[in-house]
Parts: C-alpha cells; sequence; structure tokens
C-alpha cells in the first residue's frame, strides 16, 4: 500500500550550488547530506511539510544520475512513494505487468529500503518505492 509521497528527486550537476539554490528557494537549510557509495551519488535533502526535495548528484561518470545529466540535464529525476511493505508490493507490481529495474529492494539513503519502477511502464515516470528501514 502506498502511504505517502516521500520525496522528488532533482538531479543537479552541482550539488553545492543545488544546495544554495534550494535553502535560499525554501527559506531553510538540508536537514541531512549523504554519500550514497554504491549508487555513485551524493544526496542532499530538504523536508516540505510531509515530503522531502532530494538533490542527487552523481560521483562517478558511470551512476545512473551522471548518465541522467548528461543525457537530460538538469531536472525531476524521480518521484519516491512511501510503502508500508516493500516485498509485497513489488510483488504486486510485478504481478501486474510492471518492470522493476531490481528483484530485490536495496539501502538506499536516508534510511530506506527502495526499488525502482522502470519509466516505461509508469507512463515516463521513474518511481522510487522506499520503505523506512527499522532498526
Amino acid at each position: 500500500m502506498f502511504t505517502n509521497l516521500e520525496h522528488l528527486g532533482l538531479a543537479v550537476h552541482d550539488l553545492e550550488a543545488a544546495t544554495a539554490l534550494y535553502s535560499a528557494l525554501l527559506n531553510q537549510e538540508p536537514y541531512k547530506q549523504e554519500h550514497v557509495a554504491s549508487e555513485g551519488v551524493d544526496t542532499v535533502f530538504f523536508r516540505v511539510g510531509g515530503s522531502k526535495i532530494e538533490l542527487l548528484a552523481g560521483t562517478t561518470p558511470d551512476s545512473a544520475i551522471t548518465r541522467y545529466l548528461t543525457k537530460k540535464g538538469e531536472g525531476i529525476h524521480h518521484v519516491a512513494f512511501e510503502v508500508a511493505d516493500i516485498r509485497a508490493t513489488m510483488a504486486r507490481l510485478k504481478e501486474q505487468g510492471f518492470t522493476l529495474l531490481n528483484e530485490e529492494p536495496k539501502r538506499g539513503a536516508d534510511n530506506k529500503l527502495v526499488c525502482f519502477v522502470h519509466p516505461k511502464s509508469a507512463a515516463g515516470v521513474l518511481v522510487e518505492l522506499c520503505q523506512e528501514i527499522v532498526q
């Protein structure tokens, strides 16, 4: 079950400049910065009401964000939804014919398990499923 619009992911070339821009735009500082080595990305998070804005910058030439920026430029990269049970949601979507980009949830930024739905099966939008990791 989808429970919340978790965040919008924005791909940026210069994370420091984008952080300054969004700090001014939102009139607040980010609450978190994180390096996700497995994805070759640095992230910065801002809270906006019950949702978040995630700025993403690639740290390696072959990261998905670097490739995205090269192909499409800066802008909205993905829409993320919080789900109650990521594995059950993945199974339901797969059964309904959606193409998932990973077979198992993986650890993402901001203490989440994540899985992506291919844009070709979601009307051109990269959809991220997120579930909080309970520790």
